[in-house]
């Protein structure tokens, strides 16, 4: 059963800061509560109490809230009124649509010297003849009863007919007695009924343990075949089951509000199983085959760009993710041969048309767009035009390199850029002849000579 619970009246303080010691009002009102206690002990300072429509079975545990107002449990299970003697501040108290039969047991009220206001409606004892002229003789600090204000005269007839009024109260309390007996052993008969005939259906559904046999193995091959039209069964059994609950006409009592709410949130758990167990069912996302090839995959349907960048030697992603999506929900993973990218757990894949750098990638957003632009450096150099400009700027410091001799005169270097992409040291041309040492003097000699006589030269091959 479900009980109040610190958590429960923590959440339900908000109004104070969550605080509970200094709590003045509460409301616990459909939280399907089974058991009333902790109260007293964590706010005794409460002056109002809402605990309407749960399924309370006993007034219990509010005893010591001395500065106790006003208390409303309508709408539970209750069927006598007891444990308010405590409650020395009660002054109004309702407990509309309950189960009290016990009408004498508002007698307990007379020490609750404050109250004025007291709601009956909706129970089994203001069907009970004299009911009004009873609870008005006995509860004379009364103004008002089930929102009807009680004049002095109805109490002065109210006391002159109390004996017998009271005699007549006691006589339908045991005609009540005896019902309510009769209806907790149908309640407990059905229910063991209801029980019996779970228990028979789980012991007729098909075992799920590995056969051994090959007769087994041949039946267990024929259920696995059938399964699926045997979940068809179930499910129209268990809807059959349901319209049968529900049609099925049973008598207002505690254990009949008790048994709906008890179905209620089998049929609850039972759903919220199936869900859980089909999420669970669901097949992973295959993003790489057995063979190791990598797809394609757009599950969470975006469009996207895919970019070459040769004049920065890149690739570059464009995907256009929701404006408002938190950066945190999106995970990016570059790989030499693909990009993938989780946007809240779905994932984007894309195989890249050349390697890349994983190391040297980023991702950014967009914050006009949002997008995600991931920039990925290709793995391969790519010599591009830049590289020509650098040769052309080479070549012309290759014709006017200077070289000084160890006389400190300075002779410059000519290379025909027609025949040669780089300087050729064996056809350097003095300008001026000038004295050195070893080759270097040497070597203008012989070009001197070849100069001199080239205008009438003539190249024979014999020779």
């Amino acid at each position: 059963f479900l009980s109040v619970t610190e958590d429960l009246v923590r959440r339900r303080a908000e109004h104070n800061n969550c605080e509970i010691f200094s709590l003045e009002e509460i409301s616990l009102h459909q939280q399907e509560i089974e058991k009333l206690e902790h109260l007293d002990k964590w706010c005794q300072d409460l002056k109002i109490l809402y605990l309407q429509n749960n399924l309370i079975p006993k007034i219990e545990n509010v005893g010591k809230l001395k500065k106790l107002e006003y208390l409303n449990i309508a709408l539970n299970n209750i069927e006598r009124i007891e444990n308010l003697e405590g409650c020395e501040e009660l002054k109004k108290l309702d407990l509309t649509a309950n189960f009290i039969g016990e009408l004498s047991s508002i007698e307990s009220l007379k020490y609750n010297i404050h109250l004025k206001e007291l709601f009956l409606v909706g129970n089994p004892c203001t069907e009970f003849e004299g009911y009004r002229q009873f609870v008005v003789a006995t509860l004379h600090q009364l103004k008002y009863l089930d929102s009807k204000e009680i004049e002095r005269s109805e109490r002065i007839k109210a006391l002159q007919n109390y004996p017998e009024v009271k005699w007549k109260i006691r006589e339908q309390e045991q005609a009540y007695f005896l019902k309510r007996a009769r209806e907790k052993e149908e309640a407990q008969r059905r229910m063991q009924e209801r029980k019996d005939k779970k228990q028979k259906q789980m012991d007729s559904k098909p075992g799920f343990d590995s056969p051994d046999s090959p007769q087994e193995k041949e039946n267990y091959q024929a259920e696995g075949d059938g399964e699926q039209e045997t979940c068809r069964t179930v499910e129209n059994e268990e809807d059959e089951e349901d319209r049968r609950f529900w049609e099925e006409p049973t008598p207002y009592t505690p254990e009949s509000r008790l048994e709906t709410h008890r179905y209620i949130e089998e049929k609850r758990k039972a759903k919220d199983n199936k869900r859980e167990s089909k999420k669970r069912e669901k097949p992973p996302w295959t993003l790489v085959t057995a063979e190791g090839k990598v797809l394609n995959v757009n599950v969470p349907k975006l469009h996207f760009s895919l970019k070459d960048d040769e004049e920065n030697n890149q690739i570059i992603l464009d995907l256009a993710v929701y404006r408002h999506l938190d950066t945190s929900l999106l995970d990016v993973d570059v790989q030499p041969t693909y990009i993938r990218v989780l946007v809240k757990g779905k994932p984007f894949q894309l195989v890249l048309p050349e390697e890349v750098q994983p190391d040297s990638s980023s991702a950014k957003r967009s914050q006009t767009t949002g997008h995600l632009v991931v920039t990925m450096p290709k793995a391969k150099e790519i010599i591009l035009a830049k590289q020509k400009v650098s040769a052309s700027i080479k070549h012309s410091d290759c014709n006017t390199l200077q070289k000084t001799t160890g006389s400190g005169q300075v002779e410059k270097l000519e290379v025909d850029p027609s025949k040669y992409s780089f300087p050729d040291v064996t056809r350097i041309i003095q300008e001026k002849k000038q004295t050195g040492q070893g080759p270097i003097k040497l070597q203008p000699e012989k070009v001197t000579e070849v100069k001199k006589s080239c205008v009438d030269f003539e190249n024979n091959e014999d020779v």
